[in-house]
């Protein structure tokens, strides 16, 4: 007997259904991600990846929103008109120089692959489902800034899966947040009349001096790292303009704002001892910790073994950082892990994006959209659960209209 078999009979027929749905693209769920790795576009530049999605979802009879939330390369689409709203979150984006390296390529057709499956039995099952095209994973955060435009307002469950090298659930994330930082000093000849200058690369040495020495006093799971993007541009005269960027991580948004303040000081040491002028500008937006929930994560857990795949519990651990993080705190969430043979190679370096188009990618991207489908089907038919998650859409909306 099959999982979807065990089931009640409409559970099983919508879970059986909504597999063959994904089946039956797979020529158009795998090409649309062998696409997407082919040509990576970096963040707020994806507008070929965002109309390649677009299309394969309007060749579905999804209606399609282009610039959602105001969002030049982000997207909605939406099919069905049920009170139960599933949002499955596309990632789309690709890394500078390394292209999908973190397999944003995987990402993105798996969660269209979800919401074709779901079209399949929206009807049937009262459910409206919503892609949301999120850019800029990799930078600023899409979700952030398509969560304060509203694009999530009436969803009752956000999902996705990631590529990774092995199948986990129930992982948190840091919270990260960065600043661009700028120290403006003033030219001189540097043999002539050194002394006349304010010396910028100074500034941003002592600075990167300070945090290295802050980090022993920085509390078990507290990372900033920094690069430095500018700074002079002759060798004999004094820098009057330094850049870099700073990226600071933490286990919760709290432990953010607290390492923000001690990175801050370490910041205006050094255009305190050196005199520059100090310009710090927040890059993109805070990711908040990621918190998935429960009841996904088990459903997730069952479809996962009917497919053959066996994930690795991770929950009290923490992976990266992931604007998802900034939806979950706002709107039920799953992210786990879908897996494939890199070799080893872990995300963000280039020998992870080698693995984008293998034949176990492939099988993460038919696979990833049949289980978050499944995941999708098992809330809409169990009463208890679809009432569960519609009650948090009306609390939501409550708390939002009275505040």
């Amino acid at each position: 007997m099959t999982h979807s078999q065990s089931l009640a009979p409409a559970t099983g027929r919508a879970l059986t259904a909504a597999a063959d749905a994904v089946r039956s693209r797979r020529d158009v769920l795998i090409g649309l991600s062998h696409s997407l790795h082919a040509e990576p576009e970096t963040a707020l530049r994806e507008f070929k990846s965002a109309a390649k999605i677009a299309a394969v979802l309007a060749d579905a009879g999804f209606r399609v929103t282009d610039r959602a939330g105001g969002v030049p390369t982000a997207l909605v689409g939406t099919y069905g008109t049920g009170d139960l709203v599933v949002a499955l979150c596309a990632e789309y984006d690709a890394l500078p120089g390394i292209g999908h390296a973190c397999g944003h390529n995987v990402n993105g057709a798996a969660a269209v692959g979800a919401a074709l499956a779901l079209a399949a039995v929206a009807d049937d099952l009262a459910l409206t489902v919503k892609l949301v095209g999120t850019p800029a994973e990799e930078d600023i955060g899409g979700k952030v800034l398509l969560l304060r435009a509203g694009v999530f307002d009436d969803v009752a469950a956000a999902m996705m899966v990631h590529a990774a090298p092995e199948d986990s659930v129930g992982a948190s994330s840091l919270a990260v947040g960065a600043w661009d930082v700028t120290y403006r000093g003033r030219p001189a000849h540097a043999a002539l009349a050194p002394w006349e200058g304010v010396n910028a690369l100074d500034a941003m040495t002592l600075a990167h001096t300070a945090v290295g020495l802050l980090r022993q006093q920085l509390p078990p799971g507290t990372l900033v790292h920094d690069i430095v993007l500018e700074a002079g541009h002759a060798v004999n005269v004094i820098p009057e303009l330094a850049r870099g960027r700073y990226e600071l991580r933490a286990h919760t948004v709290d432990d953010l704002a607290h390492a923000r303040q001690r990175v801050r000081a370490c910041l205006e040491a050094g255009a305190l001892a050196t005199g520059a002028a100090l310009d710090l500008a927040e890059h993109g937006h805070d990711f908040a910790d990621l918190r998935q929930d429960a009841r996904l994560t088990a459903a997730y857990v069952r479809a996962a073994r009917a497919l053959g795949r066996d994930p690795v519990d991770r929950h009290g651990q923490r992976m990266a950082s992931t604007d998802m993080g900034n939806v979950s705190h706002a709107v039920p969430s799953l992210h786990p892990t879908i897996g494939y043979d890199t070799q080893g190679a872990m995300q963000h370096t280039e020998q992870f994006a080698r693995h984008g188009t293998s034949p176990g990618a492939d099988r993460a991207v038919l696979d990833g959209a049949i289980a978050l489908a499944h995941v999708a089907v098992e809330l809409a038919t169990d009463p208890v659960g679809r009432q569960l998650f519609l009650d948090r859409v009306a609390a939501r909306r409550g708390e939002a209209t009275t505040a």
